[in-house]
């Protein structure tokens, strides 16, 4: 296991396999996903269940949007990169107005690739998301929502509390995410809050609302319920 998946192909391959086993069905058009992004071991799971929906998507086109969790910015950035390469494949990357650095450490968004990778996904955005207001939210929301693409959200939820604790929290969470309130926004526990926003305008732009695919939290895979982090999918 490297730090966040597997290193070698077929050891790699065969875990997304077994993720990607769930056969639920969903009568509505996706425009995309919100999935955690802890090593796999720990939310790979429940990441998985959410990109099953994927299988069949006609658009191969991708747009990552996770935060920055090692350097400081007020905006979105894209890579400037050619392309991202994992033990799977290299998938080439495309840029539409958006600035650009190396953002490529980024694992909130790296994690994700391999998922998109196994099913079949030929180009990718990625966008890593600093601390942005809801205006600057609202602007990127109307540029990503006029790109063909599926849109990836990139979250975990609440960070070490005890389990209690963190499913309440996280139920609270979830509830704002899935009824899109913009008043309760402070309150949302997760360290996507800012892609989350984003998430929130693009919702109202394409008139859906996310729906909860699964939740689980560290302590239910590890056992110790001490200090667990939260993990959760949708769907919108």
């Amino acid at each position: 296991m490297g730090t966040w998946y597997p290193e070698h192909k077929q050891e790699l391959d065969s875990v997304l396999t077994k993720y990607l086993k769930s056969n639920i069905k969903i009568n509505k058009k996706i425009n995309g996903l919100i999935v955690p992004h802890a090593g796999y071991e720990y939310s790979g799971a429940v990441a998985g269940k959410a990109f099953s929906l994927l299988k069949n998507k006609r658009i191969k086109k991708a747009i990552i949007i996770g935060p920055s969790h090692y350097n400081y910015l007020n905006d979105a950035i894209t890579s400037n990169r050619e392309y991202w390469e994992t033990p799977l494949n290299k998938t080439k990357i495309f840029n539409k107005g958006f600035l650009h650095a190396d953002i490529y450490h980024e694992h909130s968004i790296k994690n994700q690739l391999p998922f998109l990778q196994k099913l079949n996904f030929q180009e990718i955005m990625p966008l890593m998301v600093g601390e942005i207001n809801l205006e600057k939210a609202n602007e990127i929301a109307k540029k990503i929502s006029k790109i063909p693409a599926v849109y990836i959200f990139s979250t975990d939820l609440s960070h070490f509390f005890s389990y209690d604790e963190a499913v309440k929290k996280d139920k609270n969470t979830i509830h704002i995410i899935e009824s899109l309130d913009f008043n309760r926004i402070k309150e949302i526990d997760a360290c996507g809050i800012y892609p989350l926003l984003i998430l929130f305008c693009l919702c109202k732009i394409k008139k859906t609302k996310p729906h909860l695919i699964v939740y689980k939290n560290s302590g239910d895979v590890t056992g110790d319920k001490e200090a667990v982090v939260g993990y959760g999918s949708f769907y919108f």
